[in-house]
């Protein structure tokens, strides 16, 4: 194996799970979908599994996002000029404005890798991510793995899912599944008109998940005679006092946030 001709042991601290399945990295570059000349980020290139995929594709410019400086000099070595590979942490990387990013993401640390692309208005995102984060991102309403995150992605666009990776597909075999997912940028403004006080707002009602709107939305700080003149600005159902945050669609709370921002939205 490539790691062991190397001297590599995969490390638990960067969590290190390298994909090893040709035709997984063969899904998920087809999916990148961009155009000729199109710039196109990889995140964390591990032995070039996916990176091969995407320049048989055909897809250029590439730039590999690696930190791990033994595999940056294996890629470079083995792609030579097809490929641009930067030494970085993909959690502090400055992501150019405008490139289709597509990665087989540590299954420790998706999310905020994630989190900062849909903030950047990255416009598509290819991710290899765990099966259980991935089906948070695209849960609706009702769904035991809807909530903050599932949210979040929908204020920034709209999430697919994809193939589901078998642990056998990595190596080391991880304990969890890989799932592919795409997410695509909204165009135009945000629906909300600060996104900061947006999540505060999700993450506050969503703290108690069980409990019923009623008792959560004085959390926000408001008078309760004023929330329920807000609630119904933002057009919430009748029967909301009654019902748990997983019960409104991300719509409600795009609305609530802009109505307790005094109606304007940018």
């Amino acid at each position: 194996m490539t790691l062991k001709r190397l001297g590599i042991r995969p490390s638990r601290r960067l969590g290190q799970s390298f994909l090893i399945d040709p035709f997984a990295a063969d899904a998920e570059a087809a999916l990148v979908e961009a155009p000729a000349g199109h710039a196109v980020l990889e995140i964390g290139g591990g032995l070039g599994m996916l990176t091969a995929a995407l320049l048989r594709r055909g897809v250029r410019p590439l730039t590999v996002v690696e930190r791990d400086p033994r595999l940056v000099a294996f890629l470079r070595s083995t792609f030579g000029g097809r490929i641009t590979v930067e030494e970085a942490d993909a959690e502090t990387y400055a992501f150019p404005a405008g490139a289709t990013v597509v990665g087989n993401l540590p299954f420790s640390d998706a999310t905020p890798i994630l989190l900062t692309l849909f903030a950047r208005r990255t416009p598509r995102v290819v991710a290899m991510v765990q099966r259980e984060v991935a089906e948070r991102l695209a849960a609706g309403p009702g769904s035991k793995t809807y909530g903050r995150l599932s949210i979040v992605a929908r204020l920034y666009g709209g999430v697919e899912l994809f193939r589901t990776v078998s642990r056998s597909s990595f190596y080391p075999v991880p304990e969890v599944e890989g799932r592919i997912v795409v997410h695509l940028a909204r165009g135009g403004p945000l629906p909300v008109p600060n996104v900061d006080r947006f999540e505060r707002i999700v993450r506050t009602l969503f703290a108690s998940r069980r409990k019923q709107l009623a008792n959560l939305l004085p959390r926000l700080g408001r008078p309760r005679i004023e929330l329920v003149r807000l609630a119904r600005e933002a057009e919430w159902p009748a029967g909301w006092p009654r019902m748990r945050p997983e019960e409104l669609p991300p719509e409600a709370y795009f609305r609530l946030a802009t109505a307790l921002d005094g109606g304007s939205s940018s």
